[in-house]
């Protein structure tokens, strides 16, 4: 068979014992053959002069009762027809023949003498009679009886016909069982048949809308597959002008068995034509992909939770984000609602009956107002506590939310999906899902129309959602307590209030981190020193959190506890850096001489800066450890940063400490700072410091409007990535009448005469009350300093706040309060004086040492 005849076959519908195109011969009453079809010989090879006047048997062999095939090995090679292997060939019975109408298998011989298998079925001719005449080329004789035609026998290879079978059973497998809608369209677009799919799409039978144009059928619908026509009737012509397929269309419309919803269809046309080639029609097969297509949907809406909640650690917000990412492509409207106690500190909800949960309204989104129901609005960008922004929530007993608290699981109400927040054993909140109950609101996705339930897969979608939203909240939780706790403890540890203090005008500010960031470890720290000297620092160690707050603290204790011995500034910082830089066995949080890899990050890095003024000498000493210089404004508006020494940073040892001292005039501004005032991420730091000289030397009416200027200035949002320390201080002189000061030498005739200068300059002062203490005072330190120290001596008094006494010389030794015994004869002085006065202390200086005293001043008495 040729290749073009064999693609004929292939494409010809008609059954394989069709008498048009079948073996047929022709038989009398004794089955001779009487006729020979020309397709008899292409089956058999056998011509027709040499078939005619011969038996049917001496082609045709019955197969045996039990109905087996020979075995391959009693047939010639080749004689297993094609496509005949591993078929099941039904009994058949010797004979003659089987019934008229009945299909037969037999064993036919090919005239090269292979075998083959062929389906035979017989048909009478009318009255037994008949002739095929002799002029078809058959070789068929005429006449009646025994010897006239009386049957017609049609043969064709076995093969052949369980292909044709199979394809007749796929027909009408696509006409009644298949799930895939089968239409075909005339070329006027009018419906001339569908199959059982189609039908039940369109809920009606075949015979009632037969006839209808597509667009009748799905008035609604619309092609949203970017590239192609919106509309059938577009598509359907465009197949039909262009004889182009058109395959995985998507189809959106509203199917008339479905009136209420919304589907999805995945269509492809085809343009159909005849044998001649006249083109008939269009054929559209369609396939309902609503549900592959919220499944679809569902897990992008799984991705697009898992990219947009959680962006922040921040309760309240990743609860808006939850709110936000839900509607419309889930609900129509969603409300999140969450416990008080997780919203202000970041606390879990108290264990026992949820249903008394203190919930707040922290996030609500919705495409419909009157579907969020809302009883009152959010104010997010309000002033205050969230407690204050958002308003509490109550539910009424019997409640979707109410039961959804009182079970700890979802509640599925009508329109109405409550999932509980839940963590461990813990309920965060509850998140609300809304449905509009008006048909005409969508809230389903793209491809879905606006049902008004949640299905099986949308409680499921609904739980993974929460259980998401639930962990991003619970993140945000902790690092809320952990920065609540962060703050708690560096307010604890920060300055509260500064005492007025007579060497300068003092005002500060500090901003911690954004809450993204996380408490850092920025201070400050204004500490009184003896004779009216004071001594101001900032300092910042690396890191954040609560490992960065509590070395903060103990670095602030630590600097506060040096300056009270009055060490100069570069010797301060080197006992700090010690501190810091101590040995692996004696660091906190060490255990068996591993240090913690926390406390080496977060101390190694720290910088300060330590400054000390005297208002009696206008002489400033200051030294740093890594940290910026300071800023000095003289009284012209004149803006300096001083070349000071900048010294390592603390910790890492091995290098000194240099201070540098400066005389400022009165009236002058020192500002320290740290890097968050004037480092961010679109300026570097030399613009910020340009910056900082700008407003510095601006006027001002106070300094706190110099802070809150250099604030609103350099930190614009009022949050930075790094904490945010500014310390002001304008410096002050005292009044030549408020210092009394002598030269004396080191005799003991000196004694008295410091007791008699004392006196008379505290007569002066209108402080007799003080005298006699103060003899006593003077009278030990100055013995002390003629016996054991050196000349010359100097004696100065203060008159502050307190009364100061100090009492310098050249020795280097320092006085030592102790208990005396009974047999000694000394030691008792300096015993004494420690219970005249409030306070006393030694300071060394490049000449020797200095010991002062501070007296407080009698009571007023008001007449």
């Amino acid at each position: 068979m040729s290749a073009t005849r064999a693609a004929d076959a292939a494409d010809d519908f008609r059954g394989p014992l069709d008498i048009a195109r079948a073996a047929t011969v022709v038989l009398d009453g004794r089955d001779t053959v009487v006729g020979w079809s020309p397709a008899a010989t292409e089956l058999l090879g056998f011509g027709a002069h040499e078939a005619v006047g011969r038996p049917l048997s001496a082609f045709l062999s019955p197969l045996p009762a039990e109905g087996p095939l020979p075995a391959a090995s009693d047939r010639p090679a080749g004689a297993e027809p094609p496509g005949t292997s591993g078929l099941s060939v039904p009994s058949a019975r010797p004979g003659p023949g089987p019934p008229s109408g009945g299909n037969e298998i037999r064993l036919a011989r090919h005239r090269d003498g292979h075998e083959l298998l062929v389906a035979t079925t017989v048909c009478p001719l009318a009255g037994g009679t008949g002739g095929v005449g002799g002029t078809d080329g058959t070789g068929g004789a005429g006449g009646l009886g025994a010897d006239s035609p009386g049957r017609v026998l049609v043969a064709a290879e076995l093969g052949a016909l369980r292909q044709w079978e199979s394809r007749l059973a796929l027909l009408q497998g696509l006409a009644t069982q298949s799930p895939v809608g089968l239409a075909i369209y005339d070329t006027d677009l009018r419906l001339t048949w569908s199959n059982t799919a189609y039908e039940r799409e369109i809920g009606k039978p075949l015979a009632e809308y037969r006839g209808m144009r597509a667009d009748q059928l799905y008035s609604g619908g619309t092609f949203v597959t970017p590239g192609y026509p919106k509309t059938l009737d577009a598509v359907m012509h465009h197949v039909i002008d262009t004889g182009e397929p058109i395959l995985d269309l998507h189809f959106q419309g509203i199917p008339p068995s479905d009136p209420g919803t919304e589907h999805l269809w995945s269509c492809s046309y085809y343009r159909l034509q005849d044998a001649d080639g006249h083109v008939f029609g269009v054929c559209e097969d369609a396939f309902d992909i609503s549900d592959r297509q919220r499944a679809q949907q569902r897990l992008a809406l799984l991705v697009e939770v898992g990219r947009r909640i959680g962006t922040v650690l921040d309760v309240v917000t990743t609860a808006e984000e939850i709110a936000e990412v839900t509607v419309p492509e889930f609900a129509a409207a969603v409300r999140v609602d969450i416990a008080r106690v997780t919203v202000m500190s970041g606390e879990l909800p108290a264990t026992g009956s949820s249903a008394a949960m203190d919930l707040l309204r922290v996030g609500e989104h919705s495409v419909d107002p009157a579907a969020a129901d809302a009883a009152e609005p959010l104010y997010p960008g309000a002033p205050g506590s969230p407690a204050d922004r958002y308003p509490p929530v109550t539910y009424p007993p019997g409640s979707p939310q109410d039961r959804s608290l009182a079970s700890g699981g979802l509640v599925l109400d009508d329109n109405v999906l409550v999932v509980p927040l839940r963590v461990g054993g813990s309920v965060l909140g509850l998140v609300t899902f809304v449905r509009s109950p008006r048909p005409e609101v969508s809230d389903r996705p793209l491809s879905r129309g606006p049902a008004n339930t949640f299905d099986n897969g949308e409680v499921a979608l609904a739980d993974e959602l929460a259980a998401r939203a639930a962990v991003c909240i619970d993140n945000a939780r902790r690092f809320t307590r952990e920065r609540s706790a962060s703050l708690a403890l560096q307010r604890q540890l920060l300055p509260h209030h500064v005492p007025p203090q007579s060497a300068v005008e003092i005002a500060y500010r500090y901003l911690p981190s954004d809450d993204v960031t996380g408490v850092g470890g920025d201070w400050f720290d204004v500490i009184p020193l003896s004779g009216t000297r004071v001594g101001l620092v900032v300092g910042d160690v690396v890191g954040h959190g609560l490992q960065a707050a509590a070395t903060m603290g103990r670095l602030r204790t630590s600097v506060r506890a040096f300056a009270q011995l009055d060490m100069a500034p570069d010797e301060l910082l080197t006992r700090l850096d010690d501190l810091v830089g101590q040995p692996l066995d004696e660091r906190p949080g060490t255990r068996d001489g591993a240090a913690s890899d926390a406390y080496d990050e977060l101390t190694t890095g720290a910088t300060c800066l330590y400054a000390v003024y005297d208002p009696v000498s206008r002489r400033c000493v200051m030294a740093r450890a890594g940290h910026l210089p300071p800023a000095v404004v003289h009284p012209d508006g004149r803006v300096t940063f001083p070349d000071l020494p900048a010294g390592p940073p603390l910790g890492l040892g091995g290098l000194p400490f240099e201070s540098m001292e400066i005389e400022l005039p009165v009236g002058s501004l020192l500002a320290l700072f740290t890097d968050g005032l004037v480092e961010a991420r679109d300026h570097d730091i030399d613009q910020g410091l340009d910056a900082l000289g700008r407003v510095l030397g601006g006027p001002a009416a106070s300094l706190e409007e110099l802070c809150d200027r250099a604030v609103s200035e350099l930190v614009p949002d009022a949050t930075t990535a790094d904490d945010t320390a500014l310390l002001l201080a304008r410096t002050r002189q005292l009044d030549e009448g408020q210092v009394a000061e002598w030269e004396l030498p080191a005799e003991a005739m000196t004694v008295g005469r410091a007791r008699e200068l004392a006196t008379r300059q505290l007569g002066a002062w209108g402080l007799e009350e003080l005298s006699f203490a103060t003899e006593l005072v003077v009278s030990e330190l100055v013995t002390n300093a003629v016996r054991y120290g050196g000349g010359p001596l100097r004696l100065r008094l203060i008159r502050d706040r307190t009364l100061l006494c100090e009492v310098a010389d050249t020795g280097h030794t320092s006085p030592h309060l102790r208990h005396s015994a009974e047999d000694d004869e000394g030691g008792r002085g300096l015993f004494i004086v420690a219970q005249l006065v409030q306070r006393w202390g030694t300071r060394y200086t490049p000449a020797g040492k200095t010991i002062w005293t501070e007296q407080a001043f009698p009571p007023v008495e008001f007449g």
